[in-house]
């Protein structure tokens, strides 16, 4: 695989947090990782860009986008302007015309669906956004408290931190889950958190340790077992219903669907790093057999283990 060279987009009076989520994700070195991104802070019409709080940002000033393989919008005015609009608007459509992958953060949506990529598409936005959102663009297919969406190579997100959640998609996607789920442990973050969660749900990394999260680690580290809800609850010290709520409250989904989701991301990662058969796969995934394995991928993934593995294993 080639070193995808990444833009950040700049915009005036940003924020600060979403810029940082994304040169976090993106720009930070990681020589340890090979053909890690080429990761740049551009600008196409000014060096130096006003932020919040009085901060001047000096950027990189560049005259097109068509060399970059990604491009992240973490912010944009909310508030129309044509003068300043105009050059990205065109811009980006020639990078997502010649298959530039491009993503949003929180408010950026806004710049996706003012130069069209998002037209019939599913998105996202934070959602004290939505109605302005909605209402300036009809014709996007807008989504409402879900974390992220990402069809072919076009993506936004919710609030801030959900461009993390997006980010970490991108980055499976280009790199695997097993770089993935490094770069979230480093960002002490879950790299479990799918685009379909609700925006609303309590964060899933506790904030200390305890009972229920050290429970879930165990069953991640166990899943070849034949685990059950009622041994989880056991384990976590917690009657059955209190377990549930307790789910419910963190994931918002049910703990067997959490289990099955935790399975099917250990057996995409067998596919991805290993040649070893389905029934295999299956069995050191909890799964059982290679039937059941292929139930799971259908249903959920919308695709056979077997051409997952052909698509993404041939990435790296």
């Amino acid at each position: 695989m080639k070193q995808p060279k990444v833009g950040i987009l700049a915009s005036p009076q940003g924020a600060l947090f979403e810029l940082g989520c994304a040169v976090e994700l993106f720009g930070l070195p990681r020589p340890e990782i090979e053909n890690w991104y080429q990761c740049r802070v551009i600008s196409l019409c000014t060096e130096t860009l006003p932020y919040t709080a009085g901060v001047q940002l000096t950027v990189e000033q560049v005259d097109h986008l068509a060399s970059f393989d990604l491009l992240v919008v973490p912010h944009w005015p909310t508030e129309t302007s044509l003068q300043r609009d105009e050059p990205y608007v065109r811009h980006l459509r020639r990078a997502a015309d010649s298959g530039c992958v491009v993503v949003s953060f929180c408010s950026g949506a806004f710049l996706l669906a003012a130069a069209g990529l998002l037209n019939h598409r599913s998105a996202t936005t934070h959602w004290r956004y939505a109605d302005l959102f909605q209402q300036r663009f009809p014709q996007v297919n807008y989504v409402d408290n879900v974390l992220y969406c990402l069809e072919d190579r076009i993506g936004t997100s919710a609030g801030s931190a959900a461009g993390l959640d997006l980010g970490l998609e991108i980055i499976r996607r280009n790199f695997g889950h097993r770089i993935a789920n490094q770069i979230a442990r480093r960002l002490v973050m879950s790299a479990q958190r799918a685009g379909g969660q609700s925006q609303f749900v309590e964060s899933p990394v506790a904030k200390n340790p305890s009972k229920f999260t050290a429970t879930l680690d165990w069953a991640r580290a166990h899943l070849h077992q034949p685990l059950s809800v009622d041994m989880l609850a056991e384990k976590a010290n917690m009657s059955r219903r209190t377990f549930d709520r307790k789910f419910r409250a963190s994931f918002e989904l049910s703990a067997n669907q959490w289990l099955i989701n935790q399975r099917l991301d250990a057996a995409k990662q067998c596919l991805e790093e290993t040649t070893l058969p389905l029934d295999r796969i299956a069995a050191q995934t909890g799964f059982n057999n290679a039937i059941t394995l292929r139930h799971h991928f259908n249903k959920i993934l919308g695709i056979s283990p077997s051409n997952y593995r052909l698509q993404f294993a041939k990435q790296r």
